[in-house]
């Protein structure tokens, strides 16, 4: 086998089989079966898919140790140790990233682990006999969900990316898709799949036992979110049609919540573990199982600061997961979320903020700090706000301001027509978008949104400003003054550059 192949044949390889959630964990390994023999019945399909589901579990991708590829992108987190590693997790908040950097690398593979397991479900499936077609239509709208999910963050993080919608199964077919496809043309595939998501007949919300599927709530709110990140990112042109179809979309998730205003959901109940399967708040989560060395989470133990009992029964001895002043000064006095988020620890080793919203502190999650807590991917109050950001775009501010306020409401804050009387609101947000920003960055900190969030809200030039703009004395080690216009994007892993030098060009800047 040539190295050309050996290096990017992970599209066409990677195939484990476990599952996401408690209720359908497997344990069969068919990674010793050849994917074109593995799929022979029906309930070969469900295994591949909880393959593809269990893919959405690891930390180099999109899972709840992933921090490092999104929120310590922005300015709400990020290590002060530029030393560890050989200092490559550093590059990312120091926004010094190198094309070489194994991280980076990591995270480009798991992504397209994910899009590997996603599209052998949906090749494996054709031709297999469903005792009910309606099962198998299901099965394809979650496998096109996932790999949706997955492009999402490599079109945003990239930008051009190669587009694979078919197993690779040859070194011909390896080569033939070894390019950078236009992001136009990525997210045309994004929304192809997740509008049949949108139009099947999945659930509007998964049962209890289920928790951790896709539901046609989530293919609904993932659908908006993509249209109003096309509307504010790509061609102008079409800014009005994206922004419209964002609203049917948002709309259609938030129309089918089973409660009324958000406030009749306490804010520390979207991450208590014991409501997890029930709360709901929650659109979509990766499903964690308390005590279980291997399905735990481990995000409550792994935040927490030395000298501290807040999150986990473990004893820790770092300084947990890094809070910048940046973010601290941006709560407003008397949000509710700030005391649950976050907490000052006072170790002569850290005398820092740390973050505090994921805690597990009961017995059954031991002193190892195998936590119960799911990571949450979608819920409520994002569609909510990203529902006010297109409505403040389309010009109907009345409808924005309201669903601001049932987020403000909920954190027991002044309604925004009240808050922009104050003289220091009103300085920091002067303007309803710098209001929505805010509002998003408090209520889903750590949740990794916020790189998204700037991603949309500002354009590249905006975005260099606001970051230089930043005090260095509120970011850290950290030198907010690297951000340049070609950190916004990632740069293309330096192996896959070697690929095809040609068609796997760099991103500029590096």
């Amino acid at each position: 086998m040539k190295p050309t192949y050996i290096k990017i044949s992970v599209l066409a390889t990677m195939l484990s089989m476990a599952s996401c959630s408690e209720d359908f964990l497997v344990k069969t390994d068919p990674n010793a079966i050849a994917a074109a023999d593995f799929y022979q019945t029906e309930n070969d399909v469900l295994l591949g898919l909880n393959g593809a589901y269990q893919s959405l579990r690891n930390n180099n991708g999109i899972a709840e140790g992933s921090g490092l590829y999104a929120e310590q992108r922005s300015d709400n987190t990020g290590t002060n140790d530029n030393q560890s590693n050989a200092g490559e997790p550093f590059q990312f908040n120091d926004f010094s990233i190198l094309p070489s950097n194994t991280y980076l690398r990591s995270h480009w593979l798991a992504l397209y682990q994910i899009v590997t397991r996603a599209n052998q479900v949906l090749a494996g499936m054709e031709g297999i006999p469903f005792a009910n077609p309606q099962t198998k239509a299901q099965y394809q709208a979650e496998a096109k969900f996932i790999r949706a999910l997955a492009y999402f963050h490599l079109v945003r993080k990239w930008g051009d990316v190669p587009l694979v919608t078919q197993p690779l199964n040859s070194a011909d077919a390896v080569r033939a898709s070894t390019f950078r496809e236009k992001k136009e043309k990525v997210y045309e595939q994004i929304v192809a799949d997740l509008t049949e998501v949108a139009n099947s007949s999945l659930p509007d919300v998964q049962p209890a036992a289920q928790k951790g599927r896709v539901s046609k709530v989530a293919g609904n709110a993932l659908l908006g979110q993509v249209y109003l990140t096309m509307a504010t990112t790509l061609d102008a042109a079409n800014r009005a049609t994206n922004l419209n179809q964002a609203k049917t979309f948002l709309t259609n998730a938030y129309s089918k919540r089973t409660f009324g205003l958000l406030k009749e959901i306490p804010y520390a109940d979207v991450f208590d573990v014991t409501k997890k399967s029930t709360n709901p708040e929650i659109i979509f989560q990766i499903v964690y199982r308390q005590g279980d060395v291997n399905f735990a989470s481990g995000i409550a133990a792994s935040n927490q600061a030395q000298g501290e009992t807040i999150n986990s029964l473990r004893t820790t001895t770092g300084v947990g997961g890094n809070v910048k002043p940046d973010l601290v000064k941006d709560y407003e006095e008397g949000d509710t979320r700030k005391d649950f988020s976050i907490k000052f620890a006072n170790a002569a080793n850290v005398r820092d903020y740390f973050i505090t919203k994921y805690r597990d502190t009961s017995p059954a999650a031991t002193t190892n700090g195998w936590g119960g807590n799911d990571w949450i991917l979608m819920r409520y109050a994002d569609v909510i706000l990203m529902l006010a950001e297109v409505n403040m775009y389309l010009g109907d501010e009345a409808a924005a301001i309201s669903l601001l306020d049932q987020v403000r409401d909920r954190a027991k804050l002044p309604l925004y027509n009240v808050a922009r009387t104050n003289s220091a609101y009103s300085a920091k947000y002067p303007t309803l978008k710098l209001a929505i920003l805010h509002e998003r960055r408090v209520e889903l900190a750590f949740e990794n949104h916020r790189w998204f969030d700037l991603l949309r809200f500002f354009t590249p030039a905006e975005l260099v400003t606001y970051f230089q703009a930043k005090p260095q004395a509120d970011y850290g080690a950290a030198k907010v003054s690297n951000f340049g216009p070609k950190d916004y994007y990632f740069p293309i892993p330096f192996d896959e550059v070697k690929l095809n030098p040609e068609k796997m060009n760099q991103n500029p800047g590096y």
